[in-house]
């Protein structure tokens, strides 16, 4: 799975921190503040596009909440404002909003 990055330059300068890390260079501590600085953030997303992808998948609420690990009811309340996805599950939809569904199921 390919991680997005900020920017190009952030994208070379996180692969060069990886190796370091692997290499035995750089601590764990010091390869947290380079993902920090690296990697893009997870956008949230309002209700309407989780809709969106749910329907661009044409999947059922609680076939998405079985890819998600979440209940059919937390992907309603999702869709209509109530709630809003965090951490993980966030970080899942914006990658099937990237990758498609697909991407989860293999």
């Amino acid at each position: 799975m390919a991680t997005k990055h900020k920017t190009r330059i952030a994208q070379v300068v996180h692969a060069a921190a990886t190796d370091a890390h692997k290499a035995g260079v750089m601590d764990k501590t010091t390869m947290r503040k380079f993902d920090t600085l690296c990697l893009a953030k997870v956008e949230a997303l309002t209700p309407r596009q989780i809709q969106a992808i749910r329907d661009r998948e044409n999947v059922s609420q609680a076939v998405l909440a079985r890819h998600l690990n979440v209940t059919t009811g937390l992907i309603s309340q999702w869709e209509r404002g109530e709630r809003r996805p965090s951490g993980p599950a966030l970080t899942l939809l914006a990658l099937i909003k990237r990758k498609g569904l697909e991407i989860l199921a293999e």
